[in-house]
């Protein structure tokens, strides 16, 4: 497939927040169940490592970073969101995504990534696994989806050229 990774623009959110919206009805992408405005999610992340995958017009899939901590001990440290739409996945656009993100996020000096992934989420934690991340624990019972508690994964990545 071919595509180019660029940086999101708010003009992007129209088809970011749909992409958005196919993840969250999987039921194993996010605890979220409602689609948030562009104030609400500019404000939750990071204004750098903000990317999308674009085939001409047509946005395949986004990636971004959310900050962990407000606290200066933690300005280092990312968690990642990767988010593909539904026509797209299968087609190396997450991986291509995640590996410009990972790029991206040492230039902006962050030098631990994390993400929480469900365990039914197998496509996802393969992928970030295939990037570098490891397994450091499951947070068990951490909160409910539609009423059902759910466990997270908890994976991350050490960059090996930022804060070593």
């Amino acid at each position: 497939m071919n595509y180019q990774i660029t940086p999101m623009q708010p003009d992007d959110w129209p088809t970011v927040r749909e992409i958005y919206r196919e993840g969250i009805a999987t039921g194993h992408a996010t605890f979220e169940t409602d689609l948030p405005d562009w104030e609400k999610w500019d404000s939750g992340h990071r204004q750098d490592c903000r990317l999308i995958a674009r085939k001409g017009e047509q946005v395949l899939g986004w990636a971004a970073l959310s900050p962990v901590s407000g606290r200066r001990v933690y300005a280092g440290v990312a968690e990642v969101s990767v988010y593909v739409a539904a026509a797209a996945r299968g087609s190396g656009v997450g991986k291509a995504l995640l590996e410009a993100l990972i790029q991206e996020s040492e230039l902006h000096r962050i030098w631990t990534l994390q993400a929480g992934i469900f365990p039914e989420n197998a496509a996802s934690i393969a992928l970030h696994k295939s990037r570098g991340f490891r397994e450091v624990g499951v947070r068990h019972h951490i909160g409910k989806r539609n009423e059902v508690w759910r466990d997270v994964l908890l994976l991350e990545r050490r960059s090996s050229t930022v804060g070593i």
